[in-house]
């Protein structure tokens, strides 16, 4: 099995492209050929990518600035979607909170859920019968190892993942002999570069950096895990140990344990 070959009218559509994962998923992607739409609120940093792809690699780059969170907006771009030859969907673009969720903004909460799980669905819905039409297409998840457990002060978070991380593996097991490729991406802790002492974040001050692993790296083992249709692919030591925590450890035992890691970073 392989990713769909590139033609000149297939997009390959990647949200959240403005920075991390995402960014680095567009890069890989143009890098083999695929022409995109760029999807992320801030229209400034697309257009800077998208000018970048397509001087080193000579795709076609759209953009789209689009806040996902926003149902009417989001609507625009799934029904452009849907008429579009849509050949990949990178369902990247995701945000998360930390701390006790009644001490949390109910407005940002909600618009974590539309932006996580709702537009996630929605997009995915939006591309699939298109796919299912040709025969072709493949999907990555942005799922999370935090979606394989409950996790105090981060509630809302983990609860979206569990949807991404469910939703994924079940549509794989529908999709089977289609054609059409699902792969669910659980990472850890992922940065672009090292940041500089002063500004690092609590997050890069608690985590060590020998457990980071790179967006780089991250988009090259998920698209390459994309094209043979694996599962799950969960990079990194973190993830991989919640992972297999959130498998074997009894839920009253890990809650606790984990809760107090993030409430820290809710500090």
């Amino acid at each position: 099995m392989s990713l769909p070959t590139p033609t000149p009218d297939a997009r390959a559509v990647v949200t959240g492209a403005s920075s991390g994962i995402g960014e680095a998923l567009a890069a890989d992607l143009a890098a083999r050929g695929h022409s995109l739409i760029l999807v992320a609120r801030r229209g400034d940093l697309l257009d800077a990518l998208a000018q970048r792809l397509t001087e080193a690699h000579g795709v076609t780059v759209e953009v789209r600035a689009v806040d996902l969170s926003d149902r009417d907006a989001r609507a625009v771009l799934t029904t452009e979607l849907a008429q579009r030859p849509v050949s990949i969907l990178c369902n990247n673009a995701g945000i998360a909170t930390f701390g006790p969720i009644a001490e949390l903004d109910p407005g940002y909460e909600r618009d974590q859920v539309e932006l996580n799980a709702v537009a996630v669905h929605d997009l995915t819905l939006a591309v699939l019968p298109g796919m299912l039409a040709r025969d072709s297409g493949a999907i990555l998840m942005v799922g999370s190892a935090a979606g394989n457990m409950p996790i105090p002060n981060n509630a809302t978070y983990a609860a979206t993942k569990a949807f991404v991380n469910t939703f994924s593996e079940s549509l794989r097991g529908e999709l089977s002999g289609t054609g059409v490729n699902v792969t669910l991406l659980a990472p850890g802790p992922v940065r672009t570069e090292e940041p500089d002492p002063a500004e690092a974040s609590l997050v890069d001050r608690l985590v060590p950096d020998f457990l980071w692993i790179s967006s780089a790296y991250t988009a090259k083992l998920s698209l390459d895990s994309l094209a043979k249709n694996k599962m799950r692919v969960v990079p990194g030591l973190i993830s991989k140990g919640m992972s297999v925590a959130g498998q074997y450890t009894p839920r009253a035992v890990i809650a606790p344990i984990v809760g107090t890691f993030y409430k820290k970073l809710g500090g």
